[in-house]
């Protein structure tokens, strides 16, 4: 080969060489980048804190004595879930004081209905959300608000309840939802999966808010990333990740942004 020859030879090379290993070790990288979680459920991880609201929930009337010891202990909530009607030796019912003192803090309030332990049937589940909405309408809770069905572990349940419990709702001025521990190993997880086989719109139309996975109680400033879990494709919008705080008597909760539309 003529010096020429070489020259042009050893020049192609390099310019060869210059673009081949940047594009190389890019593919590389791009290729062992593990994909990004989204928060959206079933167990995905999201660390966009600004994307989340902190809360609690808690069974018993709230005094003054008792928001200021949430304040104090843990933190100010931007969410409160409390109880429609009074259940006896479970949980008071909401009252319009409490209702103020909530509102006057901007605090929004997320409801929930436990005036059942049989979660099981189409007309139970039509009957019970009857029972939601007319407590609801004696509060005068507006158009839009989710009322949640507080399914517990040791329920019964089954996909006619849930179905007759969403039937019903959207019949009225509100919102269906569902809480529960939402494991696949829990009954709740299959019975609304074979609902959403009846009938899809219920990923859609239900509310979900999970107790699953539970983290544990804590502070609004060390609340964990947002990895509630659920059935696919449900629209899980809340995660209560702590049971029965020890120094004040709640539950800590975060909640999608979203929903926030359908809370009072």
């Amino acid at each position: 080969m003529a010096n020429g020859e070489q020259k042009q030879f050893f020049e192609g090379l390099l310019i060869f060489l210059l673009l081949f290993i940047p594009l190389s070790v890019l593919l590389i990288f791009q290729n062992n980048t593990p994909p990004q979680n989204n928060g959206d459920g079933n167990g995905s991880e999201d660390k966009d804190t600004s994307a989340h609201h902190w809360g609690v929930d808690s069974a018993s009337y709230t005094t003054e004595e008792f928001f200021a010891c949430v304040k104090d202990n843990y933190g100010s909530p931007e969410v409160w879930g409390r109880y429609l009607g009074e259940k006896e030796g479970v949980s008071s019912g909401i009252t319009k004081e409490e209702i103020k003192l909530f509102h006057d803090n901007d605090i929004k309030i997320l409801l929930i209905y436990n005036h059942f332990t049989d979660a099981t049937g189409k007309e139970n589940g039509i009957d019970r959300a009857k029972h939601a909405i007319k407590l609801a309408e004696e509060l005068n809770v507006p158009e839009g608000v989710a009322i949640f069905a507080d399914i517990e572990p040791d329920y019964p349940v089954d996909k006619d309840f849930m179905l007759g419990w969403m039937e019903e709702m959207e019949k009225s001025k509100y919102v269906p939802g569902i809480y529960g521990v939402f494991s696949d190993e829990q009954a709740i997880y299959a019975a609304f999966n074979e609902a959403a086989e009846e009938d899809e719109k219920i990923k859609e139309k239900v509310l979900l808010w999970t107790a699953f996975p539970q983290e544990g109680v804590s502070k609004k400033e060390n609340a964990p990333n947002y990895q509630a879990f659920g059935p696919k494709d449900a629209k899980i919008l809340g995660w209560q990740y702590g049971l029965d705080g020890e120094t004040c008597n709640i539950d800590t909760n975060l909640f999608k942004k979203e929903i926030l539309e359908y809370l009072w």
